[in-house]
């Protein structure tokens, strides 16, 4: 094997090695990932959206403390794929926790709070406390 032959063989190596890094790894889908919210407003309440795929109602945690939100979750993911014959060819199993806290601009009524799970999307409609009461000071 001539030099050159072994430099064209090691330059056509890079390519195939560079583009396994920008191709999703099988790896990558067994991490439960961060939860994404969105957050809106209106003047009585807040509403916010989680995506929380795999999760089920009863592995899922909100807590509130004056204006700090947090969701936990424990995800629990099971696929077994079978040949014809029957032999376990592919199985995947993980459990995992996310979590994710944030801060409101106003304190919650936590009695009034509403949350729904539908298709891996945890619905909350936050009220805001009426009773919270803001005052300002006097600079001296």
């Amino acid at each position: 094997m001539t030099a050159l032959t072994r430099r064209e063989r090691f330059e056509d190596l890079l390519p195939d090695f560079f583009r396994r890094f920008g191709q999703p790894s099988a790896f990558t889908e067994q991490v439960p990932g961060d939860i994404k919210i969105d957050v809106t407003e209106t003047d009585k309440d807040y509403r916010v959206r989680a995506e929380i795929p795999g999760a089920k109602k009863d592995d899922i945690r909100v807590s509130l403390e004056g204006n700090y939100v947090s969701i936990s979750a424990e995800v629990k993911k099971e696929k077994e794929e079978k040949s014809d014959g029957g032999r376990v060819l592919v199985k995947e199993t993980y459990v995992g926790r996310s979590s994710r806290g944030f801060s409101l601009a106003h304190e919650i009524d936590e009695k009034q709070v509403v949350a729904k799970l539908e298709d891996g999307v945890l619905k909350l409609t936050l009220p805001k406390r009426s009773d919270a009461s803001s005052h300002q000071i006097a600079i001296q």
